[in-house]
């Protein structure tokens, strides 16, 4: 597609998109122009949005080294904030959305801050969610004359309010995360130490680690980031997998078999569970590809410099997009494509006579390609796994009824919100404790994670 004289190529081949964002970083490595939220915004501080070059690799080297789960503590917190979902859910009625958004959300604040979110009320986090709104709003294209003609940026302030009005918010969204991020290593008002996190890690590592030249405002931007990437998707991807659960209820059945076979009724799944529970492990990469967050793969990435490809010409500063609806949707690759099958990934034989073997070993690509990949994807899939295995091993999912017919409703697989990223529009289900026992189980647990999240704190 071409947008005045500039092209932007989209992909809906896995194949082509692992050959030119995965296995060509350097050339297909950095980003379109980011001209109101990169640069008047943020001032080129946000990852997303950083072109390819040393700031961006010092920058995701430093988020690497940092999202190591023992050193957030990270498999207690997922544990605990589970098992406070489950309980959360048992009475849930129709309506469960709040319920994971409560709990993505607090164990995103645990990782990055040192701080949990006890209901969807908290100011802290009423703030962020503004923030990433006024972000959404920014990165809309056509929103701004200055992404297509970058030198209505050399206005002066005085005369360009709307320049105004960015940089402000800018500068009260940084001195927001700057503030959050500070209280990680001192928090204000509380009793204990600060409880591991990612901002406390960065604060170490700037005081013992000089040759990283960490600046202040380099860790608000990375925790800031670090919140804002996890939260949306996480939640987004377990509202899709209750969706399958509910259209699709012989998978759920299939996985409480193993989970009981495994793991049986008088405790719930546990990470040791994990390498001996391959069907749960398949409805996960089946939900993060069934129905992609970032329908078009996030913000797309651009070309260094001339390249050619099976005898195509792309030119430098081509900005280049994976259509992940179109590609985790091709039925090259995936049969059948908008079945909820795992078995796609437990038994690749009963496919492999129809489709193509996909390029990435993971048999999806929700988190990106190259050196744009989530430097979070193995928080966000230890998140994900806990939190679903526990969900099937406590609950039986089911279709709501119709109030005045009784008729079971069946919500649309094809229902989804617009945007940058995308959910399910909200449906009715049930989640209903597969026993008493069950329940009994559930309910200790999350006595017993209480105990464990009063070391952080909360308002």
């Amino acid at each position: 597609m071409w947008s005045g004289p500039r092209p932007t190529v989209v992909i809906g081949d896995p194949q082509v998109a692992h050959d030119l964002l995965h296995l060509k970083p350097i050339i297909f490595g950095s980003r379109p122009r980011f001209v109101v939220m990169g640069e008047l915004f943020a001032k080129n501080g946000l990852l997303l949005t950083m072109p390819y070059g040393p700031k961006f690799t010092a920058t995701k080297r430093m988020m690497n080294m940092s999202l190591v789960a023992r050193d957030l503590n990270a498999h207690a917190v997922q544990e605990a904030e589970s098992k406070k979902l489950a309980r959360d859910l048992i009475n849930s009625g129709y309506s469960f959305e709040r319920h994971i958004n409560r709990y993505v959300a607090s164990v995103m604040m645990c990782l990055a801050y040192g701080r949990r979110i006890d209901n969807m009320d908290d100011p802290v986090l009423e703030k962020i969610y503004q923030r990433a709104r006024y972000m959404a709003q920014l990165n809309t294209a056509g929103r701004y004359w200055a992404e297509t003609f970058p030198l209505l940026t050399w206005i002066p302030d005085f005369l360009a309010p709307w320049k105004r009005e960015i940089k402000r918010n800018g500068a009260a969204s940084s001195q927001m995360l700057y503030d959050l991020a500070k209280e990680a290593e001192e928090p204000i008002g509380y009793d204990r130490a600060a409880p591991k996190s990612f901002a406390k890690n960065l604060w170490e590592k700037k005081k013992h680690e000089p040759a990283l030249n960490l600046n202040e405002w380099e860790i608000a931007n990375a925790a800031g980031s670090l919140f804002n990437a996890g939260s949306d998707t996480s939640s987004a991807t377990l509202q899709t997998f209750i969706l399958a659960m509910t259209v699709f209820p012989e998978v759920a059945a299939k996985a409480q078999e193993e989970i009981d076979r495994v793991v049986g009724h008088d405790r719930v799944p546990t990470w040791e569970d994990r390498q001996n529970l391959p069907y749960c492990r398949a409805i996960l990469k089946e939900t993060l590809r069934w129905r992609p967050v970032a329908v078009l793969g996030g913000n797309p990435h651009c070309s260094t410099e001339d390249y050619h490809y099976r005898g195509h010409y792309i030119p430098k500063g081509t900005a280049v997009m994976g259509n992940l609806w179109a590609i985790h949707h091709n039925e090259e690759y995936f049969v059948d494509s908008h079945r909820f099958w795992p078995e796609r990934y437990t038994e690749p034989e009963k496919v492999q006579a129809f489709c193509k073997p996909y390029p990435n070993p993971e048999g999806h690509s929700s988190f990106g390609w190259g050196v744009r990949a989530c430097p979070g994807k193995g928080l966000a899939e230890d998140s994900l796994f806990i939190s679903i295995v526990r969900i099937l091993w406590g609950f039986n999912i089911t279709k709501a009824r119709d109030p005045a017919t009784k008729e079971e409703i069946t919500p649309s697989t094809f229902s989804y919100t617009t945007g940058f990223n995308t959910k399910p529009t909200p449906f009715p289900c049930v989640f209903t404790p597969r026993s008493d026992k069950h329940r009994e189980i559930l309910l200790q647990d999350a006595s017993a994670a209480d105990e464990f999240l009063k070391g952080y704190r909360t308002g």
